[in-house]
């Protein structure tokens, strides 16, 4: 496998600090959320009865592993923000897939970001990527697709992108998203960050700081988006005023998307998406990236409430999934996310119309493994979980209920 052309350390505004005790929330659509306030109350301990977890190793030595989607065959395939790709297969054999990286764009939070499976992978194994590139045509973030042997040794990428020129912060690498999901109607969801630019949120012919909506078979935007037809709108966005969307989770039975983003000084937030709506942040300031401004505005036009916030201090949220099925018990339902400051996994309980119900962290996860990137559930049904420390100290781990 070719190694990228440029690699730099992490932004350390986002790596740098100390822990931040505990985790921290407003009820849902609190004015605090929006505009300050008193401090929210931290989070329950885990609830009684809940069951016990058994977390395993399936990867290690791995440099900030990114993504993770599990085949139907059982093999994790696994994304290094640096450019690498591994397979770890169902007999525990963890092998690199070589693929080409060559015009990758990988600097601060920008490099090869999200992963998600083609919906009939099993008879086209086609997966898809969200990274930066850099070539004659300039520096940018695409979604391309690509195709994996059968034995996952080496994965060839598509003629050209499935989505291309979503703005970069080349400079920086700054706020560059980019997490890919599959909803209900097999149409490709990518949600993008901002750039650190303030007008890209509420620019409805920018792809950055958006969620987008198209169909990953033919690059073009999916039937029913709300801005179809619309000269003066790009034809993918789903939904707008996003400041990183770091999470996107499909929940079980109703296919109701939900998005984590990471919050300034305070306010990571969970937001029930839906098409056409705004997530309120709107950082334009005085010429300036005006990080002062609330997450979420709430006379905003079509503004989205966010079902759950942290207040002051934000954890940096990451990843996002629903747990699915009896075998978890009481846990069966909860809304996960990955926590990068205060690490570990944050667990909310949402009720029918998406609003906050309880929150608690999983106690096997808490402080344990270092930052968690990616929080998500394989076809198996047990949680798959990556860690982001670097320095060729992270892992792939499994979680399952014990017992």
């Amino acid at each position: 496998m070719h190694l990228p052309r440029r690699l730099t350390a992490p932004l350390a505004a986002l790596t740098v600090g100390v822990l931040l005790a505990g985790c921290s929330s407003d009820q849902p659509g609190s004015p605090s959320a929006a505009t300050g306030g008193p401090p929210p109350a931290a989070p329950d301990p885990a609830p009684a009865g809940a069951p016990a977890l058994q977390v395993e190793v399936v990867a290690d030595g791995l440099d900030h592993p990114w993504d993770v989607a599990q085949a139907p065959d059982g093999t994790l395939l696994v994304d290094e923000r640096d450019g690498r790709l591994s397979a770890v297969l169902p007999d525990g054999t963890v092998q690199q897939v070589q693929a080409d990286m060559d015009d990758l764009f990988a600097d601060g939070e920008t490099g090869l970001m999200g992963l998600v499976l083609d919906p009939d992978f099993a008879g086209t194994r086609t997966f898809y990527t969200c990274q930066g590139i850099t070539d004659d045509d300039g520096t940018r973030i695409a979604v391309l697709s690509w195709t994996v042997s059968a034995g996952w040794t080496t994965a060839t990428r598509g003629a050209r992108p499935v989505l291309d020129d979503i703005p970069v912060n080349e400079a920086s690498g700054r706020h560059g998203g980019c997490r890919l999901r599959i909803d209900p109607t097999g149409q490709l969801l990518v949600g993008t960050g901002d750039n650190a630019l303030g007008t890209n949120p509420q620019d409805l012919t920018s792809l950055a700081g958006k969620v987008l909506r198209l169909d990953p078979r033919t690059g073009q935007p999916s039937d029913g988006n709300p801005f179809l037809g619309r000269s003066d709108v790009s034809p993918y966005l789903w939904t707008t005023g996003h400041r990183n969307v770091q999470g996107l989770a499909v929940q079980p039975g109703t296919g109701t998307v939900f998005a984590a983003e990471q919050g300034t000084d305070r306010d990571d937030e969970v937001t029930q998406l839906r098409p056409g709506g705004n997530g309120g942040y709107d950082p334009v300031g005085q010429g300036v990236y005006d990080e002062s401004v609330p997450m979420t505005d709430p006379e905003t036009a079509d503004v989205l409430p966010a079902a759950w916030a942290s207040g002051e201090p934000t954890i940096a949220v990451s990843g996002a999934t629903f747990l699915d099925g009896p075998q978890w018990g009481s846990y069966d339902g909860l809304l996960l996310l990955g926590v990068q400051k205060d690490t570990g996994v944050l667990a909310l309980r949402l009720d029918g119309s998406g609003g906050l119900v309880e929150q608690f962290r999983l106690p096997e996860l808490e402080d344990s493994r270092g930052r968690i990137r990616t929080v998500q559930t394989g076809v198996d049904g047990a949680l798959y979980v990556t860690t982001d420390n670097g320095g060729g100290a992270d892992e792939v781990l499994r979680v399952t209920p014990a017992g």
